[in-house]
Protein backbone atom coordinates (compact mmCIF):
# COMPACT_ATOMS: atom_id res chain seq x y z
CA UNK A 1 0.00 0.00 0.00
CA UNK A 2 1.57 3.27 -1.15
CA UNK A 3 -1.18 5.84 -0.53
CA UNK A 4 -1.15 7.32 2.99
CA UNK A 5 -4.70 8.60 2.51
CA UNK A 6 -6.07 5.04 2.43
CA UNK A 7 -4.48 4.17 5.77
CA UNK A 8 -5.41 7.50 7.31
CA UNK A 9 -9.03 7.20 6.18
CA UNK A 10 -9.17 3.80 7.85
CA UNK A 11 -7.49 5.18 10.98
CA UNK A 12 -10.16 7.87 11.18
CA UNK A 13 -12.92 5.26 10.81
CA UNK A 14 -11.35 3.04 13.47
CA UNK A 15 -11.04 5.98 15.87
CA UNK A 16 -14.64 6.98 15.26
CA UNK A 17 -15.81 3.46 16.08
CA UNK A 18 -14.01 3.54 19.43
CA UNK A 19 -15.29 7.08 19.99
CA UNK A 20 -18.88 5.88 19.61
CA UNK A 21 -18.29 3.28 22.33
CA UNK A 22 -17.36 5.93 24.90
CA UNK A 23 -19.39 8.95 23.77
CA UNK A 24 -22.11 9.54 26.35
CA UNK A 25 -20.74 7.03 28.86
CA UNK A 26 -21.64 7.57 32.49
CA UNK A 27 -18.95 8.12 35.07
CA UNK A 28 -19.26 4.46 36.01
CA UNK A 29 -18.64 3.50 32.39
CA UNK A 30 -15.46 5.53 32.20
CA UNK A 31 -14.31 3.95 35.46
CA UNK A 32 -15.06 0.40 34.30
CA UNK A 33 -12.00 -1.89 34.58
CA UNK A 34 -10.58 -3.18 31.32
CA UNK A 35 -8.53 -6.34 30.66
CA UNK A 36 -5.34 -4.33 31.26
CA UNK A 37 -4.71 -4.66 34.98
CA UNK A 38 -5.22 -1.35 36.77
CA UNK A 39 -6.54 0.39 33.67
CA UNK A 40 -10.07 1.70 33.28
CA UNK A 41 -11.81 2.76 30.09
CA UNK A 42 -10.53 6.27 30.83
CA UNK A 43 -6.95 4.97 30.93
CA UNK A 44 -7.37 3.33 27.54
CA UNK A 45 -8.63 6.53 25.89
CA UNK A 46 -6.01 8.59 27.73
CA UNK A 47 -3.30 6.31 26.36
CA UNK A 48 -4.56 6.74 22.80
CA UNK A 49 -4.59 10.52 23.27
CA UNK A 50 -1.10 10.43 24.79
CA UNK A 51 0.36 8.36 21.96
CA UNK A 52 -1.34 10.50 19.31
CA UNK A 53 0.34 13.52 20.89
CA UNK A 54 3.72 11.76 20.78
CA UNK A 55 3.18 10.88 17.11
CA UNK A 56 2.19 14.48 16.37
CA UNK A 57 5.41 15.74 17.96
CA UNK A 58 7.41 13.23 15.93
CA UNK A 59 5.78 14.46 12.74
CA UNK A 60 5.95 18.20 13.45
CA UNK A 61 8.62 18.89 16.08
CA UNK A 62 11.42 16.30 16.18
CA UNK A 63 13.28 18.28 18.83
CA UNK A 64 10.34 18.19 21.22
CA UNK A 65 9.87 14.51 20.46
CA UNK A 66 13.53 13.86 21.30
CA UNK A 67 12.95 15.47 24.68
CA UNK A 68 9.99 13.15 25.26
CA UNK A 69 12.15 10.20 24.29
CA UNK A 70 14.68 11.20 26.94
CA UNK A 71 11.90 11.13 29.53
CA UNK A 72 10.92 7.66 28.34
CA UNK A 73 14.49 6.41 28.62
CA UNK A 74 14.74 7.80 32.14
CA UNK A 75 11.66 5.85 33.27
CA UNK A 76 11.19 2.95 30.85
CA UNK A 77 8.97 0.95 33.17
CA UNK A 78 6.57 3.73 34.15
CA UNK A 79 6.38 6.49 31.54
CA UNK A 80 3.50 4.92 29.60
CA UNK A 81 1.44 4.29 32.71
CA UNK A 82 2.15 7.80 33.98
CA UNK A 83 0.87 9.30 30.74
CA UNK A 84 -2.32 7.25 30.93
CA UNK A 85 -2.80 8.07 34.61
CA UNK A 86 -2.53 11.78 33.96
CA UNK A 87 -5.12 11.70 31.20
CA UNK A 88 -7.48 9.38 33.08
CA UNK A 89 -7.63 11.91 35.93
CA UNK A 90 -9.29 14.46 33.63
CA UNK A 91 -13.07 14.89 33.50
CA UNK A 92 -14.35 12.47 30.83
CA UNK A 93 -15.65 15.23 28.56
CA UNK A 94 -12.28 16.97 28.64
CA UNK A 95 -10.40 13.73 28.01
CA UNK A 96 -12.60 12.84 25.05
CA UNK A 97 -12.25 16.34 23.60
CA UNK A 98 -8.47 16.11 23.98
CA UNK A 99 -8.35 12.78 22.14
CA UNK A 100 -10.59 14.05 19.34
CA UNK A 101 -8.54 17.21 18.82
CA UNK A 102 -5.22 15.40 18.96
CA UNK A 103 -6.09 12.68 16.51
CA UNK A 104 -7.35 15.23 13.98
CA UNK A 105 -4.14 17.24 14.34
CA UNK A 106 -2.18 14.06 13.68
CA UNK A 107 -4.35 13.32 10.65
CA UNK A 108 -3.53 16.72 9.16
CA UNK A 109 0.18 16.41 9.89
CA UNK A 110 0.49 12.99 8.28
CA UNK A 111 -1.63 13.95 5.25
CA UNK A 112 0.49 17.06 4.68
CA UNK A 113 3.83 15.29 5.12
CA UNK A 114 6.01 15.45 2.00
CA UNK A 115 6.45 12.20 0.07
CA UNK A 116 9.27 10.12 1.46
CA UNK A 117 9.30 11.89 4.83
CA UNK A 118 10.29 9.76 7.81
CA UNK A 119 9.63 10.58 11.43
CA UNK A 120 11.56 9.61 14.55
CA UNK A 121 9.93 7.10 16.87
CA UNK A 122 10.67 4.91 19.86
CA UNK A 123 11.86 2.29 17.39
CA UNK A 124 13.03 2.79 13.79
CA UNK A 125 11.91 5.99 11.97
CA UNK A 126 8.55 5.66 10.27
CA UNK A 127 6.89 7.00 7.16
CA UNK A 128 3.42 8.55 7.18
CA UNK A 129 1.97 5.20 6.10
CA UNK A 130 3.76 3.22 8.79
CA UNK A 131 2.85 5.79 11.45
CA UNK A 132 -0.80 5.68 10.39
CA UNK A 133 -0.77 1.88 10.35
CA UNK A 134 0.74 1.71 13.83
CA UNK A 135 -1.82 4.18 15.17
CA UNK A 136 -4.65 2.17 13.60
CA UNK A 137 -3.39 -1.07 15.12
CA UNK A 138 -3.09 0.46 18.55
CA UNK A 139 -6.51 2.11 18.29
CA UNK A 140 -8.05 -1.21 17.31
CA UNK A 141 -6.27 -3.13 20.09
CA UNK A 142 -7.12 -0.67 22.86
CA UNK A 143 -10.61 -0.38 21.42
CA UNK A 144 -10.92 -4.13 21.98
CA UNK A 145 -10.06 -3.58 25.65
CA UNK A 146 -12.76 -0.91 25.85
CA UNK A 147 -15.30 -3.17 24.17
CA UNK A 148 -14.47 -6.01 26.54
CA UNK A 149 -14.88 -3.71 29.55
CA UNK A 150 -18.28 -2.53 28.35
CA UNK A 151 -19.52 -5.96 27.27
CA UNK A 152 -19.65 -5.00 23.59
CA UNK A 153 -18.96 -7.27 20.63
CA UNK A 154 -17.48 -5.45 17.65
CA UNK A 155 -18.12 -6.44 14.07
CA UNK A 156 -14.77 -7.13 12.38
CA UNK A 157 -14.08 -4.93 9.36
CA UNK A 158 -11.75 -4.82 6.39
CA UNK A 159 -9.55 -2.47 8.45
CA UNK A 160 -8.11 -5.56 10.07
CA UNK A 161 -5.91 -5.96 7.00
CA UNK A 162 -3.62 -3.27 8.40
CA UNK A 163 -3.33 -5.07 11.74
CA UNK A 164 -2.67 -8.39 10.01
CA UNK A 165 -0.04 -6.84 7.74
CA UNK A 166 1.91 -5.27 10.57
CA UNK A 167 1.61 -8.49 12.58
CA UNK A 168 3.23 -10.45 9.76
CA UNK A 169 5.90 -7.82 9.24
CA UNK A 170 6.80 -7.81 12.93
CA UNK A 171 7.48 -11.57 12.99
CA UNK A 172 11.24 -11.28 13.47
CA UNK A 173 10.85 -8.57 16.12
CA UNK A 174 9.08 -11.06 18.40
CA UNK A 175 12.18 -13.25 18.28
CA UNK A 176 14.57 -10.32 18.64
CA UNK A 177 13.11 -9.00 21.90
CA UNK A 178 13.36 -12.50 23.38
CA UNK A 179 16.97 -12.96 22.31
CA UNK A 180 16.05 -15.74 19.89
CA UNK A 181 17.35 -16.08 16.35
CA UNK A 182 14.44 -15.81 13.92
CA UNK A 183 14.00 -18.50 11.28
CA UNK A 184 15.72 -17.58 8.03
CA UNK A 185 12.97 -18.79 5.73
CA UNK A 186 9.76 -16.83 5.14
CA UNK A 187 6.44 -18.17 6.41
CA UNK A 188 3.15 -18.44 4.54
CA UNK A 189 0.17 -16.80 6.25
CA UNK A 190 -3.33 -17.33 4.83
CA UNK A 191 -6.15 -15.49 6.57
CA UNK A 192 -9.88 -15.36 5.92
CA UNK A 193 -11.01 -11.73 5.89
CA UNK A 194 -14.31 -10.58 7.42
CA UNK A 195 -15.91 -10.49 3.95
CA UNK A 196 -14.73 -14.00 3.11
CA UNK A 197 -11.82 -13.04 0.91
CA UNK A 198 -8.35 -14.40 1.60
CA UNK A 199 -5.38 -12.30 2.69
CA UNK A 200 -2.11 -14.06 1.94
CA UNK A 201 1.48 -13.25 2.86
CA UNK A 202 4.68 -15.09 2.01
CA UNK A 203 5.58 -17.58 -0.74
CA UNK A 204 3.03 -20.28 -1.60
CA UNK A 205 5.61 -23.05 -1.26
CA UNK A 206 6.79 -22.12 2.26
CA UNK A 207 7.11 -25.10 4.58
CA UNK A 208 6.05 -23.11 7.66
CA UNK A 209 2.39 -22.10 7.36
CA UNK A 210 -0.34 -20.37 9.37
CA UNK A 211 -3.99 -20.24 8.37
CA UNK A 212 -7.28 -19.24 9.91
CA UNK A 213 -9.61 -16.33 10.59
CA UNK A 214 -8.04 -12.87 10.30
CA UNK A 215 -9.70 -11.72 13.54
CA UNK A 216 -8.03 -14.52 15.48
CA UNK A 217 -4.63 -13.63 14.05
CA UNK A 218 -5.06 -9.93 14.82
CA UNK A 219 -6.17 -10.61 18.40
CA UNK A 220 -3.18 -12.89 18.87
CA UNK A 221 -0.47 -10.59 17.48
CA UNK A 222 -1.79 -7.69 19.59
CA UNK A 223 -1.83 -10.10 22.56
CA UNK A 224 -5.54 -9.70 23.21
CA UNK A 225 -6.13 -13.45 23.24
CA UNK A 226 -4.26 -16.63 24.14
CA UNK A 227 -3.05 -18.90 21.36
CA UNK A 228 -5.28 -21.73 22.61
CA UNK A 229 -8.37 -19.54 22.25
CA UNK A 230 -7.89 -19.11 18.51
CA UNK A 231 -8.74 -21.40 15.65
CA UNK A 232 -5.45 -20.73 13.89
CA UNK A 233 -3.83 -23.75 12.25
CA UNK A 234 -0.11 -24.27 11.68
CA UNK A 235 2.15 -26.51 9.66
CA UNK A 236 5.69 -26.72 11.00
CA UNK A 237 7.22 -26.36 14.44
CA UNK A 238 8.62 -22.89 13.70
CA UNK A 239 5.20 -21.57 12.71
CA UNK A 240 3.68 -22.83 15.95
CA UNK A 241 6.50 -21.37 18.00
CA UNK A 242 6.02 -17.97 16.37
CA UNK A 243 2.36 -17.93 17.32
CA UNK A 244 3.34 -18.61 20.92
CA UNK A 245 5.45 -15.41 21.05
CA UNK A 246 3.93 -13.19 18.37
CA UNK A 247 3.65 -9.47 19.11
CA UNK A 248 3.01 -6.65 16.70
CA UNK A 249 3.97 -3.86 19.11
CA UNK A 250 7.32 -2.42 20.08
CA UNK A 251 8.71 -2.79 23.54
CA UNK A 252 9.61 -5.67 25.84
CA UNK A 253 8.32 -9.16 25.17
CA UNK A 254 4.79 -9.49 26.48
CA UNK A 255 3.86 -12.71 28.29
CA UNK A 256 0.51 -12.82 26.51
CA UNK A 257 -2.82 -13.67 28.09
CA UNK A 258 -3.91 -16.79 29.90
CA UNK A 259 -6.21 -19.21 28.12
CA UNK A 260 -9.88 -18.33 28.50
CA UNK A 261 -12.75 -20.73 28.01
CA UNK A 262 -14.82 -17.76 26.82
CA UNK A 263 -12.81 -17.63 23.60
CA UNK A 264 -11.35 -14.83 21.45
CA UNK A 265 -12.09 -11.22 22.22
CA UNK A 266 -13.35 -11.80 25.76
CA UNK A 267 -11.92 -10.10 28.85
CA UNK A 268 -8.62 -11.54 30.06
CA UNK A 269 -5.62 -10.38 32.00
CA UNK A 270 -3.50 -7.98 29.99
CA UNK A 271 0.13 -8.74 29.18
CA UNK A 272 0.88 -5.26 30.47
CA UNK A 273 -1.00 -2.07 29.73
CA UNK A 274 -0.11 0.66 27.37
CA UNK A 275 2.84 -0.49 25.35
CA UNK A 276 3.00 1.55 22.13
CA UNK A 277 1.67 -0.77 19.46
CA UNK A 278 4.05 -0.21 16.64
CA UNK A 279 5.32 -2.58 14.01
CA UNK A 280 7.59 -2.93 11.06
CA UNK A 281 8.00 0.28 9.09
CA UNK A 282 6.57 0.72 5.64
Amino acid sequence: MSDPAVVLDDLRSESEEVDRMVDGLSGAGWAAPTPAEGWTVAHQIAHLAWTDRAALLAATDPGAFAAETEKALAAPGTFVDEGAEEGAALPPDELLARWRAGREQLQRALREAPPGARFPWYGPPMSAISMGTARLMETWAHGQDVADALGLVREPTDRLRHVAWIGVRARDYAYLVRGITAPAEPFRVELVAPDGREWVYGPPDAAQRISGIALDFCLLVTQRVHRDDTGLRTEGADAERWLSIAQAFAGPAGPGRPAESSGPGRPAESPGPGRPAEGAAR
